[in-house]
């Protein structure tokens, strides 16, 4: 496993990091799966600037619940706040970097992306109306590829999680059962199955349990070397998760028509698109009670956004394009003020 996996993997495992302090230090809660991410670019970031971060990954609705009361100077957030939410809450809500959500699977014999599945199989899955790994709608997917008389343990994130926020989106973009039946949140109740929290605890799940299918973010699977599985994709091409795939995605999406920078990825157009692609995003106060820690999480994300796209395509992200970019630079200059209305970013 390379360095930058390591970095992964133990970011995964360990759910916080900090940088050591200096004197613009400043803090954030939130997603897991920027996690790795933010760890590379804050160690980085600290030996360049002096100013470290303090971040703690505890899910997406624990970073929405912490920036809501100010507890941290940023809050992430892989699922999108609602509209209503960011106005009462005086947030800015921007994106960083973009992932992709992916199925794992612990199959005997099956290798990573062997398998091939579609979003209404999956859906059928999670809804506990496909049970056994041979059934008829997987072996049809699969032909050519041995399927065990055995039971499919689904698993899920227990803990509010955009990661599961954005694998509900698709299968109700796919599954009108799923929809109107079980909808999409950060947390939903989910028919079958058995919970995991974090990312990591999902993959833990699922590695140590034969027959079981779960969803993490593509970063873990890839640091801990986890059977991924192919989906059908739009253009109904059975694609494999890789950066290329998640580019595609990316770059059909509708930023500029986004309201509050929140364009969807998901089940895009192109046939090499991989149909679980999303943004992670962070939440700033527009009235931060500490305009020079504000001013540090602009500055690095500032940084990130100019030099930490090789340090997250290494790690299997994917840099925000240019565009979006200086969008997210003129909002924090018409909105993040400080107690005298002055704007905090020149």
């Amino acid at each position: 496993m390379s360095k930058i996996h390591l970095v992964a993997a133990a970011v995964a495992l360990l759910g916080t990091f900090t940088v050591p302090a200096g004197a613009g230090d400043f803090t954030g809660a939130g997603a897991t799966f920027p996690a790795p991410v933010y760890a590379a670019w804050g160690a980085d970031y600290k030996a360049k600037s002096g100013s470290g971060l303090n971040y703690q990954a505890i899910g997406s609705g624990g970073g929405q619940t912490q920036i809501l009361n100010r507890t941290v100077d940023f809050g992430a957030s892989d699922a999108p706040m609602a509209a209503e939410k960011l106005e009462s809450g005086k947030l800015l809500q921007f994106p960083t970097v973009i992932g992709a959500v992916v199925p794992i699977v612990n199959l005997e014999g099956i290798k990573a992306d062997q398998l091939t599945l579609t979003g209404s199989v999956l859906a059928d899955i999670y809804l506990g109306k496909i049970t056994k790994w041979n059934d008829p709608a997987i072996a049809k997917l699969n032909p050519g590829v041995t399927l065990p008389t055995l039971d499919i343990v689904p698993t899920y994130r227990s803990d509010g999680s955009g990661t599961t926020y954005v694998f509900v989106d698709y299968l109700a973009t796919i599954s009108p059962e799923w929809k109107s039946s079980v909808g999409v949140a950060t947390s939903v109740k989910w028919p079958t199955g058995n919970g995991a929290k974090g990312n990591d605890g999902v993959a833990g799940g699922v590695k140590n349990s034969k027959g079981s299918i779960g969803y993490v973010e593509y970063v873990y699977a890839a640091a801990n070397n986890l059977t991924t599985a192919k989906l059908v994709n739009k253009a109904g091409k059975p694609v494999a998760p890789s950066v290329p795939a998640f580019q595609t995605a990316a770059a059909t999406a509708d930023w500029a028509g986004a309201k509050n920078f929140a364009a969807s990825m998901i089940d895009t157009a192109g046939e090499t698109a991989w149909p679980i692609t999303s943004a992670t995003f962070a939440l700033l106060p527009k009235d931060p009670k500490d305009a020079a820690a504000s001013l540090e999480v602009m500055k690095f994300f500032d940084w990130a956004y100019t030099d930490g796209g090789p340090i997250a395509e290494k790690l299997h992200y994917i840099p925000l394009p240019s565009a979006v970019q200086a969008s997210v630079r003129a909002a924090w200059k018409a909105e993040i003020k400080d107690a005298s209305g002055a704007a905090i970013w020149k």
